[in-house]
């Protein structure tokens, strides 16, 4: 079998894998980019960005709209607690000056970050194989090269590599549908994103609104009873008419780490591992989007660091700063658990609270 040699070969077209490639790419890298979707690909994610994305991206929104994609500007929230019964209980909103984050549909957002790394792609290619021989991976059996970066989200085959063993820790389970919507509520700018927080805060549920789409689902911290979880939801948001009963959208569903750092390594001879493949999720809200754009680039200046020196050592300082930025989060006993969410029940009709610790410090990371 001919084998081709390059610079670095990454798993996973996603916001990790494709900011990587893209900055290695830039740096004068010969790159190559697996993955096994075709793109543009449907991928279930709520699609909304924290204010860093763009910054990161060294992208300007007006660029990304004049492209003709979906970018709903945010101004403002909608919290509440979801209702056990169904009915509409009083929302709390909270309204901003200025656009403070943005909505995208991640068809659209993942196809454009790859193609704008203007590095070599192999879609509907999965990574079937990977082994070390004579200083390089091999990739499937045809691909040669002394870097490898695992960027597959959480079944990324190259993490699980690393790891050896499966996986024990309880990632954050989610599920979700995205749909056409007709426009009822005078146009998608009076429309902010609404959050419903379950009674005892282990999740929430969302409704955002992306231009012409709506995106609802709901996340728990762990899968226990998650099937009745999604069904009461989906009640909810019908007893509201967000839904129409008997509408049936497709459902999806999803897992990743949001505790930290997650279990896996990040680092091995040759090996970075970024994104939902590393468990870089917040811990509060779940939001993945901008912990894996921080850690493709990170990982990319890292080996470009590196200048050729790519053992465990080399490639430790990229662990390290990952740590520091997502350290670990011990989930509290269950006494704490639930006194903690009675006082959030009651901390969720304060505005002050809703605005500076819940949005700001928690979703919006400071903005």
């Amino acid at each position: 079998m001919t084998m081709t040699g390059y610079d670095a070969v990454v798993v996973g077209g996603g916001p990790a894998g494709s900011t990587c490639a893209r900055t290695l790419g830039r740096a004068g890298w010969n790159v190559v980019l697996l993955d096994r979707a075709t793109f543009p690909r449907d991928k279930v994610c709520a699609g909304w960005l924290t204010p860093g994305v763009f910054p990161l991206l060294d992208l300007d929104p007006a660029e990304y709209r004049a492209a003709g994609l979906t970018l709903q500007e945010i101004s403002s929230f909608r919290t509440g607690i979801l209702a056990a019964d169904g009915h509409r209980r009083p929302l709390t909103e909270t309204q901003y000056p200025h656009v403070v984050s943005y909505a995208i549909r991640r068809c659209e957002f993942d196809d454009f970050l790859l193609r704008r790394a203007g590095i070599q792609v192999l879609e509907g290619t999965p990574m079937t194989a990977l082994r070390h021989a004579g200083g390089r991976w091999i990739v499937n059996e045809s691909i040669a090269a002394p870097v490898v970066v695992g960027a597959g989200g959480h079944f990324c085959p190259v993490a699980r590599h690393l790891q050896g063993s499966p996986d024990t820790s309880q990632p954050v389970v989610a599920k979700e549908a995205e749909f056409r919507v007709s426009d009822r509520g005078g146009g998608p700018d009076r429309q902010p994103p609404e959050l419903h927080f379950c009674r005892d805060f282990e999740g929430y549920g969302w409704c955002v609104r992306k231009g012409d789409y709506l995106n609802v689902g709901i996340g728990r911290r762990e899968s226990r009873d998650f099937g009745e979880h999604v069904k009461k939801f989906i009640a909810f948001l019908e007893a509201r008419g967000t839904l129409t009963p008997g509408m049936s959208p497709r459902w999806r569903g999803h897992a990743y780490f949001a505790s930290g750092v997650g279990p896996r390594p990040l680092v091995a001879t040759g090996v970075l591992i970024a994104g939902d493949s590393a468990g870089l999720a917040y811990p509060e809200s779940g939001e993945g989007i901008q912990p894996a754009i921080a850690s493709g680039r990170l990982a990319a200046e890292t080996l470009i660091a590196a200048d050729g020196r790519y053992g465990v050592e080399d490639l430790q300082p990229y662990a390290e700063a990952l740590g520091r930025v997502h350290p670990p989060v011990r989930r509290p006993a269950a006494p704490v658990r639930s006194a903690s969410a009675v006082i959030g029940r009651v901390l969720l009709g304060s505005s002050l609270f809703t605005r500076h610790v819940l949005l700001d410090r928690w979703f919006l990371r400071g903005a």
